[in-house]
């Protein structure tokens, strides 16, 4: 992306003014993806992503414009950059752009600044808080206009992140005529290709080769608009998102294209949590083509990346895809440890739809597990993906039950049905467990080589030994002694 060079003299105008048109087109170049820009416009009022603004002498209207815009700035860039809690100081900051607005009795103001505090949530996976807050800001906005149409997105966002594919269905559906009016061509692109993730995941089995050609044609308009907008990194969205439709095609070739394509915009950008979702996109194509050792690396790639950000959901779905290639590769054990670390992380992130696709594919791809944890399994899945809406979903779901209900035939399943993370209350406690019981196993085979069990488990020998220390210490007598280097002898 090339950053703009736009040199602003804003000397003749009084220091709100200044202010206000910062803002203003700081905002406008972050809606061409140039977060370079965006971040120079507003230098003489903010350095860097974690500072406070200089807000000094400024009217208090004026305080809360470029508290927003600060914090709107902050998300996106400290996202894009892997910057440690840039999400909660977005969410800090544009918090207070909310307080100054109530202040002045900016109601309108007050709700388009809900719509940024809701996307906050929504990156923290906090769905259902994310849903509060954009219901109650639509609510105010009435007027038709940008802001409204950002606020109906970033809901259908949410339904989405859901699986309530029907719902974020109805939001674009019932307001394509707003999305068509507006003139933010990268507004105007994000409905095309919301809208065609939304047709993506409703697509049935019967008529699939149709439906994924509208789900291409709606990608390719949003293309059109993205080029327009000269927003390259959401333009290596769109040919990721389609070099996955072309996978569902089984057009791997042309998917293959798509997918380093976008690898390749990403890695320009130096955008590196969209390179990682793009290797994830890459380790599902690789697991479909049946190159498991590719898959594993691609995914494992990605993981080691999002694990450094706040991209919990991100993280979720790219752990369950190393599950997946682990568990295909033979690696039952390792496997079994990604799913249940898939499950932890969208957990506690509030997103409970990814956490019971991971229990789900769990079920799937691990033949081992003991009736009593495949059934706890299976009955979270269940309550985690209760009003999931992919016919997809529901029909692996389907196919769960019937292997659940073959492993417990003969009275292999008597033993009272083991906790998988279903109560709040022991939900911690059963994942260390399991993690334990993984870890002791794994120095077993390894003979208490630390190295050997990190290996066996699909992990580096640091991360396993800060696991014993910090959670299993009673499995340090299990390991092999730490041999200290004998310092040189003094000559």
């Amino acid at each position: 992306m090339r950053t703009s060079s736009l040199k602003l003299d804003l000397s003749h105008l009084p220091a709100n003014e200044q202010a206000r048109s910062r803002c203003q087109i700081a905002l406008e170049l972050k809606d061409r993806g140039d977060y370079a820009g965006a971040q120079e416009i507003m230098r003489p009022l903010w350095k860097r992503v974690g500072e406070q603004p200089e807000t000094t002498d400024l009217y208090p209207s004026v305080v809360a414009e470029v508290l927003l815009c600060v914090g709107i700035l902050t998300r996106w860039i400290g996202s894009k950059d892997e910057i440690s809690e840039a999400n909660n100081a977005a969410r800090d900051l544009i918090t207070d752009a909310i307080t100054y607005f109530e202040s002045i009795g900016d109601l309108k103001r007050v709700a388009a600044a809900r719509v940024e505090l809701a996307y906050c949530y929504w990156h923290a996976g906090a769905l259902d808080e994310a849903r509060i807050m954009f219901t109650e800001a639509l609510q105010r906005l009435t007027t038709e206009g940008n802001t409204r149409a950002n606020g109906l997105f970033g809901l259908s966002v949410v339904e989405w992140s859901a699986s309530r594919y029907d719902e974020a269905l109805t939001i674009l559906i019932d307001n394509a005529p707003l999305f068509k009016k507006i003139t933010n061509r990268t507004l105007k692109g994000v409905y095309h290709m919301q809208l065609a993730m939304v047709l993506r995941k409703l697509v049935t089995p019967q008529n699939k080769s149709i439906q994924l050609r509208k789900v291409l044609s709606e990608y390719e308009e949003a293309d059109r608009l993205f080029k327009l907008a000269h927003h390259n990194l959401y333009r290596a969205t769109v040919k990721n998102n389609i070099g996955n439709a072309l996978r569902e095609l089984s057009r791997f070739k042309q998917a293959q294209e798509y997918l380093d394509e976008a690898r390749r915009l990403a890695v320009n950008l130096k955008d590196k949590v969209k390179t990682a979702q793009f290797d994830e996109s890459r380790a599902q194509l690789f697991i479909k083509q049946g190159k498991f050792v590719e898959a594993e690396a691609a995914a494992r790639h990605a993981v080691r990346t999002l694990e450094k950000g706040e991209h919990y959901s991100l993280l979720a779905e790219a752990l369950t895809t190393q599950g997946v290639a682990l568990a295909r590769l033979g690696k039952s054990e390792p496997a079994q440890f990604t799913f249940q670390k898939a499950i932890e992380v969208a957990h506690q992130a509030g997103a409970l739809n990814r956490a019971g696709i991971a229990a789900l594919t769990l079920i799937e791809e691990v033949d081992d597990l003991s009736p009593a944890l495949l059934s706890s399994a299976y009955q979270q899945a269940g309550e985690w993906l209760a009003e999931c809406q992919s016919q997809e979903l529901l029909l692996r779901f389907k196919n769960a039950g019937t292997k659940l209900a073959l492993r417990l035939h003969g009275g292999e399943g008597a033993d009272a049905p083991q906790s998988l993370f279903s109560k709040p209350r022991n939900f911690k406690q059963d994942l260390l467990d399991v993690e334990k019981s993984m870890i002791r196993k794994a120095l077993a085979e390894a003979n208490g080589s630390l190295t050997g069990a990190a290996s066996l488990l699909g992990m580096s020998y640091q991360a396993l030994a800060y696991l014993i220390q910090t959670r299993h210490q009673e499995l340090l007598k299990e390991r092999t002694p730490i041999r200290r280097r004998k310092k040189p002898a003094d000559k």
